[in-house]
């Protein structure tokens, strides 16, 4: 195995050295973009037959001669269940394996899988766990995918790319999450990443920011929200020029209190674990679908196309540029809609409006708001738990897993009350119970991963109160 931070290095100077032909791509019009498309589709899928059984099976008898958007959809659709059950026969590279990228992701993670892949997993919008694993080239496509508005700016202005471009990421605390592995990756003297776990106590994130005195804070709509606050208060004092929401869907109020609070716009990356940066935000701050990265299909419940200018219920998303896990025509049950007007910027890639959902549901304890990701860090972990529902309790939670591989529950749950002890429950009473089936809503019959006892009051104004969560 290759010393990590040597290949580390050699990975964020590829990245950017990619940067240039990824940022010109933005300027590409319209038939351009489409036929990029059509050609990296047809590359796609002629080695996804060629390299992986699964597609072989699937996708043999296709004629990738004539392949383009329009006769994508006559292919039929993968999932994520698709995925996880057929792992080690959809991957591109035999050494690959479900049990081996586990065992890379539960061990140490300060090193490449294979001294050049990334692997990361994710609980998605579902629960249902997922585990993904990218080549060399495509993490760092995954990297500028998201980032490369935010470089053209940077390298068009001499005096801002003279110093180097701080960012503060409040988000995921563990690197076997997409955004906490991909801020150490890319980290180097010209861009300073300095991370910050949502489940810290929101004094220490302050204390750090305010320290970091970012140029570019990056995190999920609920910490945003609560640091709006603190800001207000006072005790935040910074001033970032670049505001980037991720991760969870951005309330109007969110995006208004933010603005206010910093002057800044606000920009809104939709991404997956799965598929990268499917949208990020131009210098308008609206958000463009990656066209030149991805086929991005906006579909109604049934799987048929859905117009311009109406929500969908999911969409099927075809990654061209990740070719050690295939994905294609792949779902991902976000609600989205595609905006018929262009953006005032030029771009001809579409614009998408903020991607409507729930926030994750906090609990309350009397007056102490915990974040779910106490939970979601534990659990989302653990190779063997697939889904899981947790339920607030008058003194914990009772949470319900439904688990692929025999799960030590004993550690799992001690893990969990160690999580909420440190933020202030006395004697918290934790309940883990292996199911066969989850409860779902009626009606959609859409998993709710968190529900609290009852609906939480709006987050807090006063100076005293502050989003409670764990360091994992």
């Amino acid at each position: 195995m290759r010393d990590y931070e040597t290949l580390r290095q050699r990975h964020q100077a590829f990245a950017i050295a990619l940067a240039p032909r990824l940022i010109e791509r933005l300027e590409w019009q319209a038939d351009r973009l489409a036929l990029h498309r059509a050609q990296r589709l047809r590359e796609l899928v002629r080695e996804a037959v060629d390299r992986s059984p699964w597609h072989h099976g699937r996708l043999n008898g296709v004629d990738v001669a004539r392949l383009d958007e329009e006769t994508l959809r006559e292919l039929p659709p993968m999932t994520k269940s698709d995925l996880m059950n057929n792992f080690d026969r959809i991957v591109a590279d035999r050494r690959l394996s479900l049990s081996l990228v586990n065992d890379h992701l539960e061990g140490t993670t300060g090193r490449y899988l294979l001294d050049g892949y990334t692997a990361v997993t994710s609980g998605g919008s579902t629960g249902h766990r997922g585990t993904f694993v990218y080549d060399w080239d495509g993490w760092a496509t995954f990297w500028m995918g998201c980032f490369r508005q935010t470089l053209r700016a940077r390298w068009s202005d001499a005096e801002v790319s003279s110093r180097p471009l701080v960012s503060a990421w409040v988000t995921a605390a563990h690197f076997t999450h997409a955004s906490a592995a991909l801020a150490r990756t890319f980290a180097s003297p010209e861009f300073v990443n300095v991370r910050f776990p949502v489940t810290l106590p929101t004094d220490e994130i302050v204390a750090g920011l305010n320290l970091a005195q970012p140029d570019c804070l990056v995190a999920y709509p609920s910490a945003l929200h609560v640091l709006c606050f603190e800001a207000r208060a006072g005790r935040l004092q910074i001033a970032p020029q670049q505001i980037l929401s991720c991760a969870e869907p951005l309330l109007p109020e969110i995006r208004a209190a933010t603005e206010k609070a910093w002057g800044a716009p606000v920009g809104n990356i939709w991404a997956a674990s799965e598929s990268g940066g499917i949208a990020v935000p131009c210098a308008h701050s609206s958000s463009h679908l990656n066209e030149d990265l991805l086929i991005v299909e906006p579909v109604d419940q049934h799987g048929r196309p859905v117009a311009p200018g109406e929500r969908s219920a999911k969409i099927y998303v075809t990654n061209l540029f990740n070719r050690a896990l295939p994905l294609i025509r792949y779902e991902i049950t976000d609600e989205v809609r595609i905006l018929s007007e262009p953006c005032p910027c030029g771009s001809a890639q579409r614009c998408v409006a903020d991607i409507q959902g729930r926030l994750d549901d906090v609990f309350v304890y009397d007056g102490r708001r915990v974040h779910p990701h106490v939970f979601r860090s534990a659990l989302g972990r653990h190779a063997g738990v697939v889904e899981y529902q947790v339920r607030q309790t008058p003194r914990g939670a009772r949470i319900a897993v439904r688990c692929s591989a025999p799960v030590d529950l004993d550690p799992l749950r001690a893990e969990i009350g160690r999580a909420l002890a440190g933020v202030g429950l006395s004697r918290p009473a934790v309940e883990l119970t292996v199911v066969e089936r989850l409860e779902r809503d009626p009606g959609p019959a859409k998993l709710r991963r968190f529900v609290p006892l009852a609906e939480p009051a709006p987050l807090p104004r006063e100076s005293g109160e502050r989003l409670l969560a764990a360091a994992h």
